[in-house]
């Protein structure tokens, strides 16, 4: 009889992320996926765009929803439950495991609702999608009930088991090829190569100006490439919800004198490759893709290489460049040595699905082990019902729920504007540094620079 695991999906990266993990489940098991109603949850589009990518891989065909086969399920098939919904269900079907793939909040309330609601409860697996270099506290400490959690390079696994020994945490770690990158490079779509694809990131760049600034670099590139479409590849329309809010959209910051083919569109990142010459960002997990189907890529570097930009992964990779480079045309080719340690190691390495069938045949002996609650907090239920409040907003329709948001808001207020009173603490907006432009934009980079200098 074969197992079945249920995924649960929130935002357009982790759908993304987790119907794709699902798609390389191993012969045997039974794969169904559902999407959490909450704020962000991918719309039907961010849906199709992630369904319509999965790999193609062998597996056991399932119910509605199911991917176990490779098979991507129709966004129809994909059913949008309430949280309680969800917990309904997995009570039902008994599934032998759970991936938890949504966004840190939301994970949080429902492994721990898992735990407390579900007789001899599943495995639970969770994770986090792209890249998750350098790790975060944050990101463990949400998920810290969770039997497994999937990362997907061995320099993650090192970063993230040092991190828990820090801090006193015991978490079971799973190493898993990103899922989206098991294809192999694809041709282009009837022969074309016509286009330089931007990755676009919510929240990286934060500030304005320096998304303006990559706005005009971009249709400097156009204007130098007149042959060549320059595609501003964004994750999600107007109304729709990302992992991340994005506050200054790229399709707004685009101006009404911008040459022709500078373009921005949404869909699939895997279909704009297919006709890429080449692909920059500044640090998007979509760059992997492009070094997966052999794209020549450009990581830049203009604002700097940091953790708060999601890019130190690159150092040492040949593709970090700048601006001139991308006006240039100038794209590069991963070094081969940095490939084994981040994303690109051999598949014989990923052993997640071990880990989850020895965690399974724990379970079916009733020695699963407990992962006690991490969190500790003064407020007991209600301070639970804040938590679960703020993470699904008006999808938590729960009376209690309602009552800590009224008892809650006031005391964040006031605890806000104590710290924003406290000496030497800023909460403005950080605008990103830039290192090195193309000559046309030095005195505006000089002057953003100045306004980024911080105040002592």
């Amino acid at each position: 009889m074969p197992r079945s695991i249920i995924g649960i999906v929130d935002s357009d990266s982790f759908v993304k992320w987790g119907a794709s993990l699902l798609a390389t489940m191993p012969a045997g098991w039974r794969s169904s996926l559902v999407a959490v109603n909450t704020a962000a949850t991918a719309s039907d589009g961010q849906l199709r765009s992630a369904l319509g990518a999965l790999p193609a891989v062998e597996g056991v065909r399932g119910g509605a929803g199911s991917i176990g086969d490779g098979t991507a399920p129709g966004v129809g098939e994909v059913e949008r439950l309430s949280r309680p919904e969800i917990i309904e269900r997995i009570r039902r079907e008994r599934p032998d495991a759970v991936l938890v793939a949504t966004r840190g909040p939301i994970a949080e309330v429902l492994i721990d609702e898992i735990h407390q609601r579900v007789p001899r409860r599943p495995v639970i697996v969770t994770g986090l999608p792209g890249i998750s270099t350098p790790a975060k506290w944050k990101g463990l400490f949400l998920r810290a009930r969770a039997d497994l959690f999937v990362l997907h390079s061995h320099r993650e696994i090192r970063e993230y088991r040092a991190l828990a020994a820090s801090r006193g945490m015991t978490h079971r770690f799973g190493l898993s090829t990103l899922p989206f990158l098991h294809g192999r490079a694809r041709g282009p779509i009837g022969g074309r190569r016509d286009r330089i694809v931007f990755a676009a990131q919510p929240t990286v760049p934060a500030g304005v100006e320096a998304r303006r600034m990559l706005v005009s670099w971009l249709a400097e590139t156009a204007a130098a490439h007149p042959h060549l479409e320059v595609v501003i590849k964004i994750r999600a329309t107007t109304g729709e919800g990302q992992t991340h809010v994005e506050r200054h959209p790229y399709r707004d910051l685009v101006p009404e004198d911008a040459p022709a083919n500078l373009v921005v569109e949404g869909g699939s990142m895997a279909a704009q490759l297919d006709r890429a010459v080449g692909f920059v960002t500044v640090s998007s997990t979509a760059a992997l893709e492009a070094i997966a189907h052999d794209v020549p890529s450009l990581v830049l570097a203009d604002f700097g290489v940091s953790g708060k930009l999601i890019n130190e992964v690159f150092m040492g990779s040949g593709l970090l460049g700048t601006s001139r480079d991308l006006v240039a045309g100038r794209f590069k080719q991963v070094v081969d040595g940095w490939r084994e340690d981040n994303y690109f190691h051999p598949a014989v390495d990923d052993d997640w699905a071990h880990q989850l069938d020895m965690l399974v045949a724990l379970r079916e002996t009733a020695r699963l082990p407990e992962r006690p609650a991490v969190r500790v907090s003064r407020g007991g239920s209600l301070r639970r019902a804040w938590e679960r409040k703020r993470a699904f907003g008006r999808h938590d329709h729960s009376a209690i729920g309602y009552v800590a948001l009224a008892v809650g808001t006031p005391l964040r207020a006031a605890r806000n504007a104590a710290f924003a009173a406290l000496p030497n603490v800023s909460r403005e907006e950080p605008v990103d540094v830039l290192v090195e432009q193309p000559e046309a934009l030095r005195s505006a980079a000089d002057a953003l620079s100045q306004a980024a200098t911080p105040a002592s």
